[in-house]
């Protein structure tokens, strides 16, 4: 299974190249349950701290706010919300109406940041 992987850092300039303010946002509150990503979905972590562990039985991966993630489509897992969650995230590849669902989202928050 392909990993998930974590940049605790990333660049300012990364994440305006990426469009990251205009993602829409998820949240979660602190609990356990089981996923599996039918898209690659790329997150920015605005707040809190989670540890997914992978269905395989491989290592677990441990993120937290500030942190920018990539989920590979096919992944499955078991999250464990430690602090209650809120993200930005992108789809991409996999899920046809679950990418396009998400980009029409990103086209509309785009739109509302130009006309304020």
């Amino acid at each position: 299974m392909k990993e998930i992987t974590v940049d605790s850092n990333p660049s300012e300039a990364l994440l305006k190249e990426m469009g990251a303010a205009h993602w829409p946002t998820w949240e979660k509150e602190v609990s356990v349950f089981s996923w599996e990503f039918v898209t690659t979905e790329t997150a920015l972590i605005l707040e809190g701290e989670c540890e997914i562990t992978p269905d395989d039985g491989s290592a677990s991966t441990t993120f937290k706010a500030g942190d920018l993630v990539v989920f590979p489509l096919g992944y499955k897992g078991s999250w464990e919300v430690k602090k209650a969650l809120k993200k930005r995230f992108k789809h991409d590849g996999g899920n046809f109406v679950k990418c396009a669902f998400n980009r029409l989202k990103r086209v509309m928050n785009f739109a509302k940041s130009i006309i304020k």
